[in-house]
């Protein structure tokens, strides 16, 4: 087995490698042609950012745009798009990883690279995303870890160092951060049948201490507000690999109702990227219906969640009845509220009763 993982690991670390350098070789054969050299991708812009109804998520359309070093305007993110292009292989090449922080930092040492901010060098990695179709995590480029995941979930790690060790996630009671060793792991074998993904630290807390992952037989996923891409990419891989049943817990507030959407059907910001939505997994709540039926503790909304609630009911991801209904209900009661609500009924209730009731239903 572990022969078979590290092979795995290797011909992805390889597949990226080559991209990169197909990248690299066209590029110097336009320099060596004596061209300008440019790059093409498809557009990033929002009127080349569709809906497609079928898969559920918003894609790139047709539109292609051109980045030429003859363009005065492009020779400065040219210039970073093939520095950062550099530093991808170079990640590759010496085994390692970095964090979108890292990759702006090391930039502000090369002479006439540096970037104004992080946003600017986030963006070109983004670019670097859309022009090879592979997202940044396939060259070893990881936000800043926040996320964990617990339960009975064995796996086995393939980064250097750590080739063929074993380790099953319920050693470590906080939970195992989801980074970089985590996300290229092997799963090997879980009894787990779902995974519960919950939005707030001190809920996956509560749900740890009460052994929800025995009592549901499940995995439980922290997403730490909106989740990473490292984290749908675990929770992605679990439904899709594993078979398991996926279910969304939020705050009831409009907040929560897109984290549980991004997770189910994908960003628009991710739109030129796959393999990170699970449109198969379900969000179970807090729905605005639940704080009227449990008669749940609430803050009054504000303008800005009125203003996001009607942004929502106008989004295709939205069209769904469940949907509508919710977001109708929130603006109707003009109410929100946390998961901790719950424990007015004591500190217990969300796992003794309201969850059982919950995934019953679902």
């Amino acid at each position: 087995m572990q022969e078979k993982t590290i092979r795995e690991s290797d011909k992805q670390r390889e597949s990226m490698e080559r991209a990169l350098k197909t990248l690299g070789n066209l590029i110097y054969d336009q320099i060596t042609n004596r061209e300008f050299p440019w790059i093409m991708m498809q557009s990033r812009s929002m009127d080349n950012i569709i809906y497609d109804s079928e898969i559920k998520q918003y894609v790139l359309g047709d539109k292609m745009v051109r980045r030429h070093s003859r363009n005065i305007a492009h020779i400065r993110p040219f210039t970073q798009f093939i520095w950062t292009a550099w530093f991808a292989r170079e990640l590759l090449r010496l085994r390692k990883t970095s964090t979108l922080r890292e990759v702006y930092y090391s930039a502000r040492g090369q002479r006439d690279i540096e970037f104004k901010n992080q946003t600017e060098s986030d963006n070109i990695i983004t670019d670097l995303e859309t022009a090879l179709n592979r997202p940044r995590e396939d060259f070893n480029v990881y936000p800043e870890e926040r996320s964990a995941i617990f339960g009975d979930l064995t796996i086995e790690y393939t980064v250097p160092g750590y080739e063929g060790k074993r380790m099953n996630l319920t050693e470590h009671p906080d939970g195992v951060m989801i980074g970089p060793a985590l996300t290229s792991s092997e799963f090997i074998e879980t009894s787990a049948d779902k995974v519960l993904v919950i939005e707030k630290g001190a809920m996956f807390t509560r749900l740890v201490e009460e052994r929800a992952h025995e009592r549901f037989n499940a995995l439980l996923i922290h997403t730490a507000g909106q989740s990473p891409r490292s984290t749908r990419t675990i929770i992605q891989r679990l439904c899709r690999d594993k078979k398991m049943p996926v279910y969304i817990f939020t705050d009831g507030d409009p907040w929560g109702i897109h984290i549980a959407m991004v997770i189910i059907s994908g960003s628009i910001n991710a739109a030129h990227l796959r393999g990170l939505a699970t449109p198969e997994a379900k969000w179970i709540g807090v729905w605005a219906t639940d704080i009227i039926n449990y008669d749940l503790p609430t803050e009054n909304l504000t303008d800005f969640d009125l203003k996001r609630l009607k942004e929502l009911k106008e989004d295709p991801r939205y069209r769904e009845e469940l949907w509508q209904r919710e977001i109708n209900t929130f603006m109707k009661i003009g109410k929100k509220a946390e998961l901790e609500a719950f424990s007015r009924y004591g500190l217990t209730y969300i796992v003794d009763e309201y969850l059982p009731a919950k995934l019953e239903l679902a």
